[in-house]
């Protein structure tokens, strides 16, 4: 079972992986560094619902939470487009050597089915 993994990891075009890696470790360093940055802002929801803050700095900040979820999302989005990218064309390799297998076990099928056919003669 070892030589089949070992077979479709040399088979993964890592130059594509590889040269994609960047531009997702970038997504995914960004999308931490928002994330990350966030984490004190968990007491701001406390401090919005204060009731000595007028309804209108209320919905300024309730605003610009929602912004900043917003720009969160469309990050996680990015690295996510990203991923799928890559992971459709390792996809299509590996199908792609699927299939050259089953023409190689076929053609060896009736290699065999001749040398039998000629040794039994």
């Amino acid at each position: 079972m070892a030589l089949g993994w070992m077979t479709i990891l040399q088979n993964v075009p890592w130059t594509d992986v590889i040269r994609n890696a960047p531009a997702v470790a970038d997504g995914a360093r960004k999308l931490w560094r928002k994330v990350a940055g966030k984490g004190g802002e968990g007491g701001n929801m406390q401090g919005v619902a204060d009731a000595e803050q007028s309804p209108a700095a209320q919905l300024a900040a309730l605003r610009a939470q929602v912004e900043a979820l917003h720009g969160q999302m469309l990050a996680s989005s990015e690295v996510i487009q990203a991923l799928a990218e890559q992971n459709a064309q390792l996809i299509a390799h590996i199908e792609a050597h699927r299939r050259r297998l089953l023409w190689l076990a076929a053609g060896n099928a009736v290699a065999l089915l001749l040398a039998l056919a000629a040794w039994l003669r």
